[in-house]
């Protein structure tokens, strides 16, 4: 089971990791704002850490996160200053990852439409972490 991570948790990771690290395995995903995972990228370059999702106290009745967004200064979803915002979307349905290679936390969810899956990735920020 992955475990849930609070904000707290959050910042302690974030103090722990390499600052401003990057490598070759994860270059190419060092994205501020949201954006598609990069095709054919080998997830075996990043490790799953944990989750942002609430965990289900009873899973014979599930509780959808809420779609609502924060964006208290008028920012949008793929912004670079758009706050890491746990309880909101799409943090909300998001998990901490690190590369394998370096430790640079990133975050990912996937977004979802009618005809389409497309797995999203954000180089976390912990200046953009709200409560």
């Amino acid at each position: 089971m992955t475990p849930h991570l609070s904000p707290q948790q959050l910042r302690e990771l974030a103090r722990e990791a390499p600052a401003g690290a990057s490598c070759s395995r994860c270059a190419t995903l060092c994205c501020p704002g949201w954006e598609s995972l990069p095709a054919g990228f080998d997830d075996a370059g990043l490790r799953l850490l944990g989750t942002l999702r609430e965990p289900q106290a009873d899973p014979d009745h599930l509780v959808d996160p809420t779609w609502a967004e924060h964006h208290p200064l008028g920012t949008r979803i793929d912004s670079p200053a758009a706050p890491i915002a746990p309880a909101f979307h799409p943090y909300n349905r998001s998990d901490l990852h690190a590369c394998a290679g370096c430790g640079r936390l990133f975050l990912r969810y996937t977004e979802g439409g009618g005809y389409y899956v497309d797995p999203r990735i954000r180089a976390f920020d912990a200046g953009l972490l709200v409560p």
